[in-house]
Parts: structure tokens; C-alpha cells; sequence
């Protein structure tokens, strides 16, 4: 996936054709990040200080984009990337949902799942990939022991995703152009890669457990100063 991800940001060193096709390729890969947050959720021995993990890598990765955009100073160049928001506020999301069960009042139960709608309505709005990722977490943490449920529900999402791209054009060529830029529907090609994930813990150390948190701003900070001949 950190492979892919790689793929599906350079685009400054390829042809578009290429890119294109780099970008349909890719779509799977966020998705299966968001799968695995849900997992982490699901599994860490506290969820406070995962979602204030996630929050905090959200701030350092915007104050970094901010630097990084400071130092380039071209608008053809700009680093905006922000999956760690995405997923802190789905985490955010989760965790309210997570309280609802736990609360006697009808009240607070009603207060808990209107702040959670609330807090995916935004993220939708204003999250990198929101109207995506979000509803899939959501799909995938509610329908997390019924794994048919959750495919069919998938499906239903990408159909109506690929409803709301679609576009005809005059010619074959210029419509699966469109389809490669507005490929958001082809996130269920995550399945395979969640079938191969076998519900049991790998490797468990320091680089394991924080690789993708540096890998991410890394390699997109790199590849915008490359891309500016500042490095």
C-alpha cells in the first residue's frame, strides 16, 4: 500500500496518460488505510490516545504542509495531502458512536449519535477524501462481523459513486479519461487486499508501529521539493 500510495503521488515526474492510470490503481489504497484504522480502534487498549494520536499527527502534518508551501512559493506545486485528518475525525466519529451503548439516557444516546452525524457531515466537507473514506469506516466498523453485509454495502457505495462521476463524452477516449479522474467508485478494489488480512497481529515494534506516520509526510514533502528542484 505504501507503494501504491507512492504511485499515486507523482505525477509531477510522469506523463498524464500514466498518471491516470496510476490514479485508478490507487484508489484501493486509502480505503484499506481507513479498514485498518477501524481495526486499530477496534483492538487498541485505549482509544483516547489513538484518536489524539491520529489528531496530533493532523496538526504536524498541516504545519508541515504549510512549510513546505512556504519554501516552494508555486501554486503549480502544493502539498494539501492530509490523510491523518481524515482519519482522526472518522476515529472521532467511531469513538461517539462506541459511547452510544454505553449511556442509560435516551437523551445523551440522542446527543451522541447526532454529535457523530455531525462529525461526519464536516469530515465529508472538509476532510482529504472525506465523501469516501468516512462512510466507509462507518460501513466498515458497523457491519465489522458481518463481512457479506458489508461487501454489499460497499458495492451500493461505489455504484452510487460512480453515478455521481459519471459523465458521457463525445468519444471512448475522453469518457475513461473522465472515469480515470473521477475514479473514486473503484475503492472496492480494496476487497482482495481486506481478504488477505487475516485478523491477527504481524510484526510489533517501534517501526512497525510507526512507519506509516512518517512514511506519509516524508515521501509527499520529498516529492513536492524534487518536483521544485529544491532538492
Amino acid at each position: 500500500m505504501a507503494i501504491l500510495m507512492v504511485l499515486d503521488h507523482i505525477g509531477y515526474f510522469v506523463p498524464p496518460e500514466v498518471g491516470g492510470i496510476f490514479h485508478v490503481l490507487t484508489r484501493c489504497v486509502g480505503v484499506f488505510f481507513c479498514y485498518m484504522a477501524v481495526e486499530g480502534f477496534h483492538y487498541t487498549r485505549n482509544r483516547k490516545s489513538y484518536l489524539l494520536r491520529l489528531t496530533g499527527m493532523a496538526i504536524f502534518m498541516e504545519i508541515g504542509n504549510r512549510v513546505i508551501n512556504w519554501l516552494i512559493q508555486n501554486p503549480a506545486i502544493v502539498v494539501h495531502n492530509n490523510i491523518f485528518l481524515t482519519l482522526a475525525t472518522g476515529i472521532a466519529m467511531l469513538y461517539l458512536i462506541s459511547l452510544v451503548s454505553k449511556q442509560s439516557s435516551g437523551l445523551k444516546k440522542s446527543f451522541l449519535i447526532l454529535a457523530s452525524i455531525l462529525v461526519l457531515a464536516l469530515g465529508i466537507i472538509f476532510t482529504e477524501g472525506g465523501m469516501v473514506e468516512l462512510p466507509f469506516m462507518l460501513i466498515t466498523y458497523l457491519c465489522r462481523n458481518k463481512p457479506k453485509v458489508r461487501n454489499v454495502l460497499y458495492l451500493v457505495m461505489s455504484v452510487v459513486l460512480f453515478s455521481m462521476s459519471f459523465v458521457s463524452y463525445p468519444t471512448l477516449y475522453e469518457t475513461l479519461d473522465m472515469l480515470a479522474y473521477n475514479s473514486d467508485f473503484m475503492f472496492i478494489t480494496v476487497l482482495p487486499f481486506i481478504y488477505l488480512y487475516n485478523g491477527k497481529r504481524g510484526m510489533n515494534n517501534l517501526f512497525s508501529k510507526y512507519f506509516f506516520y512518517f512514511f506519509y509526510p516524508i515521501h509527499l514533502w520529498l516529492i513536492a521539493l524534487l518536483s521544485a528542484n529544491l532538492l
